[in-house]
């Protein structure tokens, strides 16, 4: 029993891993199902697109998506530039507050560059360069 309790009080020692946001670096970045340019090709993403990097081994990432879709790609292939997806429509707001003004209404899948958080809130560089805040609840990739 003291056994179990000392390797429960180790455990809860250590610390949590945060999660591990990047985006694609590139204009056509490809996904595999495999850690390997042999493999199986998936997908083909955008530059910016965000993604979760679940676990890294040499030369390669496991990645999730907004969609929990998982599958690989090669390091060179990410940024650490880190972005956000809109999930639906909303708005942008000039500060983090419901009552502040809109500066912007987003569409769905709109990719956002992520700033920093505030709160519930993100503050986010849009695609006209503007930067507004939004709901964290209304992004994917924080």
């Amino acid at each position: 029993m003291r056994r179990l309790l000392l390797t429960l009080a180790l455990l809860c020692a250590l610390p949590t891993q945060a999660l591990d946001f990047r985006s694609t670096a590139n204009a056509a970045a490809i996904l595999y199902d495999a850690p390997s340019t042999e493999a199986n090709r998936l997908f083909v993403l955008s530059k910016g697109y965000p993604l979760e990097v679940v676990v890294s081994i040499t030369g390669w990432a496991k990645v999730r998506d907004n969609s929990g879709a998982m599958a690989w790609i090669a390091l060179d292939q990410l940024s650490t530039t880190r972005t956000l997806i809109v999930r639906s429509a909303s708005v942008a707001r000039s500060a983090p507050q419901d009552t502040a003004p809109i500066t912007a209404k987003i569409a769905a899948n709109v990719i956002l560059i992520w700033l920093e958080n505030s709160g519930d809130w993100a503050k986010v560089r849009l695609p006209n360069q503007t930067t507004g805040y939004i709901k964290l609840n209304q992004v994917w990739g924080v």
